[in-house]
């Protein structure tokens, strides 16, 4: 909103020409959102206490000290996330932007399937929300339509291509099938951050990791001279996408702040399937699909824990794991929560500069 309003006359003051810079308005953005997360933080818990009448259920085949620890914590503080998101992404990129509406509505529209599937937890005190299939269809619907216009934005023959990291100039043409392959990448990235958030804190930093990450790429995508230096497929208008980046990531760290250990919130599936439904939407956008799969590899990991252990447990009676996700498996065996969550939080910053590494390596 600002950058249309001071666009037109950048000369006039000094400031107006600064929101005409991407690394300006990604810097406020972030801060912007911090402020708004800090501000709001304390106003959301009550409300959420009030209407909660015994905080999150928590699942009774889980670790034993959940039941004790965790009991009482409200839900839901995902709202606390989108809300600081979506304020500071309005205000400071450009609204004429097709990629921000797309990936907003992605973000948004993912939060809101998790919205409802928290308050169906809450209002039947248990941990079962909507049906499996039921929140499925609508999340493959969410996406197909976000993967679509995120195709239709791009112009040429890039919008239906998916580049190969590392190998420079390898694009495989999808045709029809990219919105197909968007939509799936969308779903398990969303899905892949809702297993994850199992832990205080642990969902949180690698998703501020990842969008840290893709902040980068989308500014240097987005910009034609560095995406020609660093031999990038350059996608005009998705630089924005930084600026969205950037309000997550303040959001992210401003959410952290209450749900730190021991966590006075959590973030429930209305945050936590709306992140990852971002950052698979912003990977489509940039056209970094399979960067994805690699900075966000705890997440990946945390999946295949789950289909390992649930297809082996089927298959022979037995279990892979003590208890999936692979987190569990830790608390099972006796390693300290701050200890999971901070080594897994390492994990993602080195997969991080390993994802950061695929853009110079060619």
């Amino acid at each position: 909103m600002l950058y249309l309003l001071t666009h037109a006359h950048p000369e006039k003051f000094a400031l107006f020409n600064l929101i005409r810079y991407l690394t300006f308005r990604s810097g406020a953005a972030c801060l912007t959102s911090l402020v708004i997360s800090f501000w709001l933080g304390p106003r959301v818990i009550r409300w959420l206490k009030s209407v909660q009448r015994g905080g999150q259920p928590i699942r009774e085949d889980g670790p034993e000290r959940h039941l004790i620890e965790k009991k009482g914590t409200p839900t839901m503080g995902g709202v606390l996330i989108l809300a600081a998101c979506t304020i500071s992404t309005l205000l400071w990129t450009d609204l004429l932007n097709g990629y921000v509406w797309a990936v907003l509505f992605c973000t948004l529209g993912y939060g809101a399937v998790g919205f409802v599937d928290d308050y169906l937890k809450l209002s039947r005190r248990n941990t079962k929300g909507v049906s499996a299939r039921g929140k499925l269809v609508v999340q493959l619907v969410i996406g197909l339509i976000s993967a679509t216009w995120i195709m239709y934005l791009t112009k040429g023959p890039l919008g239906s291509e998916l580049a190969v990291p590392v190998f420079k100039g390898v694009l495989i043409q999808l045709g029809f099938l990219f919105p197909l392959f968007g939509m799936f990448v969308m779903l398990g990235s969303s899905n892949a951050v809702n297993l994850t958030d199992g832990l205080d804190g642990l969902a949180t930093v690698p998703t501020i990791i990842v969008a840290s990450v893709f902040a980068l790429i989308a500014y240097l995508v987005g910009n034609r001279v560095f995406a020609d230096y660093l031999q990038l497929n350059h996608v005009p208008g998705v630089g924005e996408l930084a600026v969205f980046c950037a309000a997550l990531i303040g959001a992210g760290m401003g959410f952290l702040w209450f749900n730190a250990p021991p966590a006075a919130v959590f973030m429930g599936d209305t945050g936590s399937l709306a992140l990852g439904g971002a950052l698979g939407a912003v990977a489509v956008a940039v056209k970094h699909e399979i960067v994805l799969m690699i900075t966000g590899g705890l997440f990946v990991v945390e999946t295949v824990s789950v289909i390992v252990q649930v297809f082996w447990y089927k298959r022979t009676g037995r279990r892979v794991f003590l208890m999936a996700p692979l987190h569990h498996h830790f608390e099972k065996k006796g390693w300290a929560e701050p200890t999971i969550v901070i080594r897994f939080w390492i994990i993602s910053m080195i997969l991080a500069l390993c994802g950061l590494a695929t853009l110079k390596i060619r």
